[in-house]
């Protein structure tokens, strides 16, 4: 094959890196190269086409242009391609593989665009040698790409097979990979000189580090790769090639020695620092790169005074539940930042912007990126060189925080008065806040309530980094004593559904009775903290009754029952995992004797029911649609007949608690009445002083049979 053949190229790469990969082109020496979406088009030489390859640190596929043809049917499709000499393109004992994309009004499905593709490129070979390739999808000698928009289908062979990201080095990774190409954009994009040094506190498997030390010693990416999928294509020109990789062989022996860049890497698992130091053997630079193994917020300057540039990606974490620990990691690399590397330049390369801001740096340039197919930013900071003025985290809002410290003053007084472990300080005390925040011992809860759907979704997500990271900061929570949940209208099963299964457990302690609660797993802690008042005043009125709790939750009422002297309780749930939770709240308060738990559907129960008691509390769900229910249940439109049906297993004069937390819930008191109870409404006084604020929450009578 000619080497003077001009040959039509599209060079693909992720998102936001199209203008590196132009730029990259021109210094190659190629000429024309024109940046497109994805990808820059060119056209040059077989030469151009293996430098590429082999020197790119940007791009992804470097696909050779075949043929392009209109396409407005599935025939169009099989035809065009049948007409390309495929037995002149690779030789009938090698395997292909078909990488389709894009639609149209009759090829709506990638799947079976390569179908056609595959039986045209086929139905060729048959025709013309009497013989066919295979078919090998997952690690094909010649792949083919074709890419179909609107009514033309581009036609190429995919020059490298493997992306080019693939360089060679990496066998092992950490949980968040990156791509060595946006890698090595990283670093370009952060404005590094080839002889600043260079620090990564939180390396991972060392994919930054290794890419800016390929850099730094000019060493050529694709070096390593143990092959290309145009060694299998019969153009290809095997001398050529040999040549060229024997000059970047050359090259990078040259260069070995030269580079005076001193690079750091550290991460604080041991683990991964080991995966790090293997791939940079394997990428033959592992001698320029210092490592350790270091937490990141007490990584210091080593360098003895001089400046030189940071460049990292930390960690992230996409549910709500990560964020406190994302808040806590960030304010504290931010504060280590300004105290230990004072003068620097600083680069960082995260999925969230807003989290970034904790940081408390400034960012001079922002680059939008993509790691496949999440939303990345790159943001470039000059750390000040006056270090660290505050320890207060860089995002802090003073009226939330004036706020809360008047509440802790106030609460945490009249807790310890009453005697009172678990909590709430705050409760959407101001709107644009709109969280309630719980104390658990030394541990806190924050739930933030869903913000309506009229609100910006950053702007929503900006308010809970400011108070999660106010709060940290006034009430003085270590990271992993604080929670984060969302709480809002839950439907059907997901109100009963675990959050995480992380098991944070720890016993408290309430009136004299012990409880087991969960502050990470469930919206709910096990313990309604609204509903303290009313626990403690069934445990008084126990003495001596036969109890029944039906939606008995966690049994905590039952509890408080039991050690008030009831005569015998009776807890009754559908859910087997909140029923073995109250069993251990009463194994915790050594309670034996009497006392049941019924697995069941309370309002089947009180059908079969032919018990008599004399107390029993009663807090059903605003709704349930559970499937191990006939139908479906709501509070308002049932409550008469689950009070009447009730009645039926209460003892004349007995009581009856009814509870509920319905926001606007109607007692049909005529219905009550006429079901043969008195009725008391004590609303007022269930209220717990940490929950005045919000008097609302719920609504209780006490009902006395007639």
């Amino acid at each position: 094959m000619s080497t003077s053949t001009i040959y039509e190229y599209f060079v693909t790469t992720a998102q936001g890196l199209e203008s590196l990969v132009e730029e990259e082109l021109q210094s190659f020496g190629i000429e024309g190269a024109k940046a497109v979406r994805s990808g820059v088009s060119f056209s040059g030489s077989l030469e151009q086409g293996y430098k590429v390859c082999l020197w790119s640190r940007f791009a992804s596929r470097v696909l050779m242009r075949l043929n392009e043809f209109k396409v407005n049917d599935v025939m169009d499709l099989y035809l065009g391609c049948s007409y390309i000499p495929w037995e002149d393109t690779f030789a009938v004992d090698k395997t292909f593989a078909i990488d389709f994309s894009g639609t149209n009004d009759e090829i709506r499905n990638t799947q079976f665009g390569a179908l056609k593709v595959k039986d045209a490129i086929v139905d060729r070979f048959r025709k013309k040698l009497d013989q066919r390739p295979n078919v090998e999808r997952s690690d094909a000698q010649v792949r083919i790409n074709v890419r179909l928009f609107k009514d033309k289908a581009h036609v190429y062979l995919d020059m490298a097979g493997s992306p080019l990201h693939h360089r060679g080095y990496k066998t092992e990774t950490g949980a968040a990979p990156l791509k060595e190409n946006l890698a090595a954009a990283i670093v370009k994009r952060s404005g590094w000189q080839l002889d600043q040094a260079l620090v990564d506190p939180m390396c991972g498997s060392g994919t930054i580090i290794i890419e800016a030390a390929l850099m730094a010693t000019n060493r050529a990416p694709g070096l390593l790769r143990t092959g290309y999928a145009f060694e299998h294509w019969s153009g290809h020109d095997a001398e050529l090639w040999q040549s060229m990789l024997a000059q970047a062989s050359v090259m990078n022996k040259r260069n070995e020695n030269k580079c005076d860049t001193r690079f750091f890497a550290s991460d604080k698992s041991r683990r991964l620092i080991e995966i790090a130091r293997g791939n940079a053997q394997r990428a033959g630079v592992a001698d320029l790169i210092t490592f350790s193994v270091k937490d990141a917020t007490e990584f210091g300057n080593p360098l003895d005074g001089q400046t030189g540039m940071i460049i990292t990606n930390p960690p992230y974490g996409e549910r709500m539940g990560d964020m406190s620990g994302a808040i806590d990691l960030y304010s504290k690399l931010g504060n280590q930042f300004k105290k230990a590397f004072p003068g620097w330049q600083c680069s960082l390369f995260s999925t969230d912007t807003e989290l970034l801001s904790c940081i408390g740096l400034r960012a001079s340039k922002t680059y939008k990126l993509f790691n496949g197919p999440l939303e990345c930013v790159l943001k470039n900071y000059q750390i000040s060189d006056r270090g660290l003025s505050s320890d207060k985290p860089a995002i802090y809002s003073e009226d939330f925080a004036n706020r809360l410290k008047k509440n802790l003053q106030q609460r945490n007084k009249w807790a310890k008065r009453e005697g009172i472990e678990c909590y709430r300080v705050y409760d959407a005390d101001l709107p644009e806040y709109n969280v309630a925040i719980d104390v658990y011992a030394d541990n806190v809860v924050i739930q933030e309530y869903a913000a309506p759907k009229k609100i910006d979704p950053a702007k929503a997500r900006r308010r809970v980094l400011d108070i999660v990271a106010t709060a940290r900061y006034v009430m003085q929570i270590p990271e992993n004593k604080l929670f984060l949940k969302v709480r809002e209208v839950q439907k059907g099963k997901s109100q009963y559904q675990a959050l995480t299964k992380r098991q944070t457990l720890l016993n408290v302690v309430e009136n004299g009775a012990m409880f087991e609660v969960n502050l990470s797993d469930y919206l709910d802690t096990g313990l309604f903290l609204d509903h303290r008042p009313m626990r403690k005043r069934l445990g008084e009125m126990a003495k001596g009754k036969h109890f029944l709790n039906l939606f008995c939750y966690t049994a905590s009422a039952s509890v408080h029952a039991a050690l008030g002297g009831a005569a015998s309780t009776t807890s009754v749930d559908m859910s087997n995992t909140y029923l073995d939770w109250g069993k251990r709240n009463f194994a915790l308060n050594k309670i034996k004797g009497a006392h049941q738990f019924e697995q069941a559907d309370v309002l089947k129960w009180l059908d079969e029911c032919k018990h008599q008691y004399d107390l029993i509390f009663l807090d059903p769900p605003t709704f349930s649609n559970s499937k191990r229910m006939d139908g479906t249940f709501d509070v308002q439109r049932d409550h008469v007949a689950l009070l009447t049906n009730a009645s039926k297993n209460l003892t004349d004069g007995g009581v009856l608690v009814f509870s509920n937390n319905k926001r606007g819930f109607k007692l049909d008191e005529t219905g009550v009445k006429e079901a043969g109870f008195s009725i008391e409404d004590v609303s007022k006084a269930s209220i717990p002083e940490d929950f005045k604020r919000n008097d609302k929450i719920h609504q209780c009578w006490i009902l006395t049979k007639c």
